[in-house]
């Protein structure tokens, strides 16, 4: 049986209708009984644009004549209606061209991609369109710290190329991203790169971590997968997995401070007030079940009780459909240090700390959470080394270690795992698994603590 072709047609969205009565332009796509509308913007000859109509003029453009029903036009001058009626049907005669190029493997989503420019007649293998348009999508849902590892993907599958070749990508194709390549790929990104200096001398740059590259390669592997399930791409050009290549995956030794540790530099002395206010938020998020910087900064008034926190990981919201809300009983040290940092704005929805403004765009609020991610790690760091402990500390160890020293003061796995809300208790148990050898033998040791004097 020969495939139904899809049909096109211009019409207008009378759900939505503007302030001034005129009505969306849409194109519509039906295929096997099935609509889609597709928004379009006409630009005229004088420089105005036209994105809505009137159902009488519609009607006019359509049929050369008046509407018994609705004998005033918005626009009066046929000249204009002539050259709206032009451009609408060059709009249709690209809808249909674009529907004739895709043929049997046309889908609402190819066709979308194509109508409204992110990618071009001849680009359905192109790796790059997917990416700028997962990266708008993202963006969008303000998920900008996600968009941004999809940008930084992007950019080294570029700068690999390019280092190739000679000169910067313009397309890569799908098919050409083989298993060899992947690992030609990898090598490069790992390897010393070396720079000559105008002065004549080399400078030598280390290469990447392969954990590092396992986080470059995850949107490539991500966009592979969107490629294949839009039908667009053959699943047999899809180069990971079993057999072929395994994208590098992260050490899973975890960074997490001893008892010993922490009371040193619970203790330590503040040099200045921006190390004790590092500190402070340290041992905020380490006393709050290793609560992350970004959920300390976006906790609201209408989170708190009197004695607990309630609040949903901003890691997960848009990843896990069922997220549970994460609940935190507050210690008297927490306690105090909501006192003495509280926002002076007790509304509902007010931040509990000044740190972010409920004004902010998402990008701005992003930038705010990582510029104080980085003030902490920076006096943490000083005010740690003051008094022996690992300069290398950071916000993570504050995760860790209460992980760490839950499960050696004798906390189960599924309560740690519901402390540090991990939707899989796989996850909790890789914490474990990632102790360091001298941790693993302490809180096996610990098992032994009765015969003890």
């Amino acid at each position: 049986m020969k495939p139904t072709r899809p049909t096109t047609g211009i019409a207008l969205d009378t759900s939505h209708p503007k302030a001034d009565g005129t009505l969306p332009l849409k194109l519509r796509v039906i295929l096997e009984r099935k609509p889609r509308y597709f928004g379009i913007s006409l630009e005229l000859r004088d420089g105005s644009v036209i994105e809505s109509l009137t159902l009488a003029d519609l009607f006019f453009i359509k049929h050369k004549t008046l509407d018994k029903d609705n004998p005033k036009l918005t626009y009066s001058d046929k000249k204009i209606y002539k050259e709206i009626g032009l451009l609408l049907a060059d709009k249709e005669k690209f809808a249909n061209e674009i529907i004739y190029e895709l043929r049997d493997n046309f889908t609402f989503y190819s066709f979308k991609d194509r109508f409204t420019g992110i990618k071009k007649i001849g680009d359905e293998d192109n790796v790059f369109p997917y990416f700028a348009k997962k990266i708008k999508e993202l963006e969008a849902n303000n998920q900008f710290g996600t968009a941004s590892s999809y940008d930084l993907s992007l950019k080294s599958l570029k700068m690999f190329i390019q280092s190739v070749t000679g000169k910067e990508p313009e397309k890569l194709y799908f098919k050409d991203i083989t298993v060899s390549w992947l690992r030609s790929y990898e090598s490069f990104m790992i390897g010393e790169k070396m720079t000559l200096l105008p002065d004549g001398k080399v400078k030598i740059k280390e290469g990447l971590t392969k954990t590092t590259v396992g986080i470059y390669l995850r949107p490539l592997k991500a966009i592979f997968n969107m490629a294949i399930e839009a039908k667009e791409i053959d699943p047999g050009v899809y180069p990971f997995g079993k057999k072929r290549y395994n994208i590098p995956k992260g050490q899973k030794v975890k960074k997490a401070l001893s008892k010993e540790q922490l009371k040193l530099l619970f203790n330590a002395t503040a040099e200045t007030p921006e190390q004790e206010k590092a500190r402070d938020f340290w041992f905020f998020s380490y006393t709050c079940n290793g609560m992350n910087i970004k959920d300390i900064c976006l906790l609201c008034n209408e989170n708190m009780e009197i004695d607990s926190l309630s609040f949903f990981r901003a890691k997960t919201q848009n990843t896990n459909k069922d997220q549970q809300p994460v609940n935190v009983m507050l210690t008297d040290f927490a306690k105090s240090i909501i006192k003495k940092y509280r926002n002076t704005d007790n509304s509902p929805k007010a931040f509990v700390f000044p740190i972010l403004h409920q004004n902010d765009s998402g990008q701005t609020k992003r930038m705010k959470i990582q510029a104080f991610t980085r003030f902490i790690n920076q006096h943490i760091k000083v005010l740690a080394a003051s008094v022996g402990v690992t300069s290398d500390i950071s916000t993570y160890f504050a995760r860790h270690s209460f992980a760490t020293l839950a499960i050696q003061s004798g906390a189960s796995m599924e309560y740690v795992s519901e402390a540090l809300s991990h939707s899989d208790i796989k996850t909790t148990r890789g914490y474990f698994a990632g102790f360091a050898d001298t941790t693993k033998k302490e809180i096996l040791e610990g098992l032994m603590d009765f015969l003890a004097p």
